[in-house]
C-alpha cells in the first residue's frame, strides 16, 4: 500500500479559512487507477483526490447523510507570557 498526502492551496488572504494536509494510506491499484484518472484529467493527484472527496462531502449533505454545519473560523489565540 502507499500513502497519499493530499494538499489543497494554503490561504490567499481573501478567505479566512486554511486548508489542510491529510495522509490517506491506499492500495496500489486504487491508486495505480487514480493517477491515471489524474492525468488523464492533466491534473495532480492531489488536486483529484481533494476534488473528488469535496464532491463526495456536498453530495452526502445534499442526500441529507451528513449534517450541514458552519464551521467557525479558529481564531488566534495571543500568546500570554505572563
Amino acid at each position: 500500500m502507499q500513502g497519499i498526502t493530499m494538499v489543497q492551496a494554503v490561504n490567499t488572504g481573501i478567505d479566512e479559512s486554511v486548508s489542510k494536509r491529510i495522509n490517506v494510506t491506499l492500495p496500489d491499484s486504487v491508486v495505480e487507477e487514480l493517477e491515471q484518472w489524474a492525468d488523464n484529467q492533466g491534473r495532480s493527484l492531489a488536486n483529484l483526490a481533494a476534488f473528488l472527496l469535496e464532491s463526495s462531502l456536498k453530495e452526502a449533505k445534499a442526500k441529507g447523510e451528513i449534517p450541514i454545519q458552519e464551521f467557525p473560523v479558529p481564531q488566534k489565540n495571543p500568546r500570554s507570557d505572563k
